[in-house]
C-alpha cells in the first residue's frame, strides 16, 4: 500500500429514524480520533513508566456547508437537540471503513460576515463498541 491523500473520503451518519445518509458532499472537514485510556501502574521499583491500556473510545467533530435538500447534511443533524437516539457513523477511504455508534451532542450553525452559512457536529461513542478500521 502506497501513500495516499484524503481525496474521496466518503462518509454515511444515520439520521434520527435509523436511516444510513451519504452526506459527504456536505462535509468540507473532519477531526476524528480513536484514543485509548492508559492506567499508570508505575511500582516504585522501576525507573520508567509502566502503563496498561484501558478502554477504547471514538470522538469526531463534522464541519460543513448547509444544505436542506432531502436527506442530507441538515436532515440528519437537525434532530440532534430534539432525539438522544445513536447514530451509526460509517467513514470510508481507500477500501478501510470505520464504522462506529455515536452520540451527536450539538449542531451548530454560523453565519459569517461574508454570508457564509456553515455547521459543525461534535459525536462521541456510545455503544460500547471498540471502533475498529475494517
Amino acid at each position: 500500500m502506497a501513500k495516499e491523500s484524503g481525496l474521496g473520503f466518503s462518509v454515511i451518519v444515520d439520521d434520527s429514524g435509523g436511516s444510513a445518509r451519504t452526506i459527504s458532499n456536505d462535509i468540507t472537514n473532519l477531526d476524528f480520533a480513536t484514543p485509548r485510556e492508559e492506567q499508570d501502574i508505575t511500582g516504585l521499583d522501576k525507573s520508567a513508566r509502566e502503563r496498561l491500556l484501558l478502554l477504547a473510545d471514538f470522538s469526531v467533530t463534522f464541519n460543513g456547508v448547509f444544505n436542506d435538500a432531502s436527506n442530507m447534511s441538515h436532515d440528519v443533524f437537525k434532530t440532534v437537540p430534539s432525539t438522544s437516539v445513536a447514530r451509526t457513523v460509517t467513514m470510508a477511504i481507500s477500501g478501510q471503513t470505520l464504522a462506529c455508534e455515536a452520540f451527536f451532542s450539538d449542531y451548530a450553525l454560523s453565519r459569517s460576515s461574508s454570508g457564509e452559512l456553515t455547521w459543525s457536529a461534535p459525536g462521541a461513542l456510545s455503544g460500547g463498541a471498540v471502533p475498529t478500521w475494517g
